[in-house]
């Protein structure tokens, strides 16, 4: 199937690694134009000369996305980078699991704020697009109690509110707006590989809760993600696409 995503311009908040590159890769094999941030400069790096290998614009910069001024002047190049911005996706999270006001703030300010200012600074761009599309990356323990109970889990549930609110908010602009919830994801460096090596006893609980037997790709989400952004999903806003291979059970 042609998405119809050649030539339109990307950003991939976390892009350097996990589900945040995953999606970043796909958007360029589809054609896509893409810009990334992440902390690590060398990450970036790495990740802007693969994707630039595709032959599509990639650019990137080390970005700490709890900063909205760093956030917002990210998100200012990039659009002058690419050329404007038909699509954002905002992925990054501080994965700060527990119930202590450490964790509160954490959440809050990288998962719910840093989409908040994306979406705040990437709107003027978004709506010069003729196939405007937003999707924010929450999770399964947005709308299920789960181990994550607490800040992560209430940030995420909050992501998805934030959503559908903005839907309706922004669908005479022509921006359609999406959230894609995983549930466990397995990649190399990513929370479910170093709970297998430091926390045994719960990656194996967690993994017996798979019906599939196991757990889910980044590129398994990246699909969706990308699929949501694109034109051919042009009729799709509002929606929670629940990427889990049945794990939850959630009506």
């Amino acid at each position: 199937m042609d998405l119809r995503l050649k030539g339109m311009s990307v950003l991939v908040t976390g892009g350097s690694k996990g589900i945040g590159l995953a999606i970043a890769e796909l958007f360029a094999d589809e054609g896509a134009n893409v810009a990334i941030c992440a902390r690590s400069a060398e990450g970036v790096d790495k990740a802007v000369e693969s994707l630039a290998a595709k032959d599509v614009k990639a650019w990137g910069q080390a970005v700490d996305v709890a900063d909205p001024i760093a956030l917002k002047a990210w998100i200012d190049g990039a659009a002058a980078a690419l050329g404007g911005i038909d699509c954002i996706v905002c992925n990054v999270s501080a994965l700060a699991v527990g119930d202590t006001p450490e964790t509160w703030e954490k959440s809050f300010r990288t998962d719910m704020m840093h989409t908040v200012n994306s979406v705040a600074a990437a709107k003027p761009y978004l709506e010069k697009s003729k196939s405007a599309s937003i999707v924010i990356v929450s999770s399964v323990s947005g709308f299920e109690i789960d181990f994550a109970a607490g800040s992560y889990g209430a940030v995420k549930a909050a992501l998805i509110h934030y959503s559908k609110g903005l839907s309706s908010q922004l669908v005479s602009k022509g921006i359609r707006v999406n959230v894609v919830s995983p549930g466990n994801t397995y990649f190399e460096g990513g929370i479910w590989n170093n709970i297998e090596h430091g926390n045994p006893d719960l990656f194996k609980t967690a993994l017996s809760l798979n019906p599939t037997g196991r757990m889910g790709t980044a590129e398994e989400v990246a699909a969706g993600v990308v699929f949501l952004a694109s034109p051919v999903a042009s009729r799709i806003s509002g929606t929670n696409l629940v990427i889990d291979g049945a794990l939850t059970r959630a009506v």
